[in-house]
Parts: structure tokens; C-alpha cells; sequence
């Protein structure tokens, strides 16, 4: 885990919109509708990787890529990870 960033040092100020509830839930076909109390669950998560690329947060973990605005701390979007010998998807 990267413990030493500026998403983890703000993990209360996450939230996302009603669009992004259900863009992440069907994504991800999660059952949950604290959406982003699971997403900052994995974040927190000892194995995740996390990068920043421009003006966003990216947070690989459990097979999937969580994606953050890093001025606003909204959960934009979350996808599956597919990769396999001829595909990779983030």
C-alpha cells in the first residue's frame, strides 16, 4: 500500500453521485449500495497500488482499477482489470 500520498490522507472527503453509484455498481456488478464505503475499503487495502496521472487518482486492487478526481475526491469510476495474452483493459 502507498501510505505516504495525499488520497490517503483524505479518505474522508470521498464521494461520488447518484450517476456514479450506479456506474461503479453495474462496473463492478456490486450488490452493495455504500458504494463508497466498499470503494474506500479497497483503497485502504494493504495491496493496493496507487498512482496519480494528471488530475486523477488511480487505485488498482482486487482485479479492479477505482478511479478519484484528486482535487474533488469523487469517485469517478471503477472497472474490472481484464488482461489476459492478447487484451489488457483498465
Amino acid at each position: 500500500m502507498n501510505t505516504d500520498n495525499t488520497l490517503l490522507q483524505n479518505l474522508d472527503k470521498l464521494h461520488t453521485t447518484e450517476l456514479g453509484i450506479t456506474r461503479i455498481k453495474t462496473n463492478l456488478s456490486l450488490e452493495t449500495d455504500s458504494v463508497v464505503e466498499w470503494c474506500t475499503d479497497k483503497i485502504r487495502s494493504d495491496h493496493s497500488i496507487i498512482s496519480r496521472n494528471g488530475k486523477n487518482w488511480y487505485v488498482n486492487v482486487d482485479g479492479c482499477i477505482i478511479t478519484v478526481n484528486a482535487h474533488s475526491y469523487t469517485i469517478i469510476t471503477a472497472h474490472k482489470l481484464i488482461t489476459d495474452s492478447t487484451h489488457s483493459l483498465l
